[in-house]
């Protein structure tokens, strides 16, 4: 059987004012998550990316953010 090969998305990682971080994969529109650790937004990310890979059909309008931005991370899934 032939090893998939990884896919990688950008992430937008933005410091919200209520102390929470929230990620964006602007390549998967409407794909957001949100965590107060840097660590815990990085398992959701791997996380709604796979769910918004999954469900094509059906997309969120995408948020609009004013945080300061802290970062962004490239993740293979």
């Amino acid at each position: 059987m032939a090893k998939r090969k990884a896919r990688e998305f950008y992430v937008i990682i933005e410091e919200g004012e209520d102390g929470y971080y929230v990620a964006e994969v602007p390549q998967l529109r409407g794909c957001y998550t949100q965590a107060k650790t840097l660590d815990e937004l990085m398992a959701r990310v791997k996380e709604v990316i796979q769910l918004c890979l999954e469900d094509e059909s059906e997309r969120a309008l995408p948020m609009s953010f004013k945080p300061r931005i802290v970062g962004i991370q490239k993740v293979s899934i």
